[in-house]
């Protein structure tokens, strides 16, 4: 785990990113060397409360997510395979997919262009666009022509 904490910090200083907060349970394998190593970054480690199931919710509702709509569904290969495929469902569940909690918005509701139509329902028309090889289908409203 020490080498895979190395690994993470030269991979976001390779792309000039920081982080502030390193969120983990409790587990044997993040041991007090791992948290020294990231904190010597200036991360500041958070260790979640002992049997809380909840404290760590909104990621674990996340990569259950990611496991059901995208990789339960891939035969994946490679990591280098698998990066592509989770690049690809992170723009998609940032940018495109609804969130009933955000009123069925995507929570980078700017990066998505709404267009407004006065035509009535019956005129509409959807495009829709696959993404990975159709497992991912986003969809938009056509441009009148």
């Amino acid at each position: 785990m020490i080498q895979q904490a190395r690994n993470l910090l030269m991979e976001l200083a390779d792309r000039d990113r920081q982080l502030r907060f390193l969120i983990h349970d409790r587990d044997a394998k993040f041991s007090p060397a791992v948290d020294a190593v990231v904190a010597s970054e200036n991360i500041k480690v958070i260790r979640t409360p002992v049997r809380a199931p909840n404290a760590n919710a909104h990621m674990e509702r996340w990569v259950g997510s990611a496991r059901r709509e995208c990789l339960d569904r891939l035969l994946i290969v490679g990591r280098r395979q698998l990066k592509h495929v989770l690049r690809i469902y992170v723009r998609h569940y940032n940018r495109r997919r609804p969130q009933r909690a955000l009123d069925l918005n995507a929570p980078d509701s700017s990066a998505r262009p709404v267009g407004e139509s006065s035509s009535s329902v019956r005129d509409l028309r959807v495009n829709r666009r696959d993404l990975l090889g159709g497992v991912i289908h986003e969809y938009d409203i056509a441009v009148a022509a």
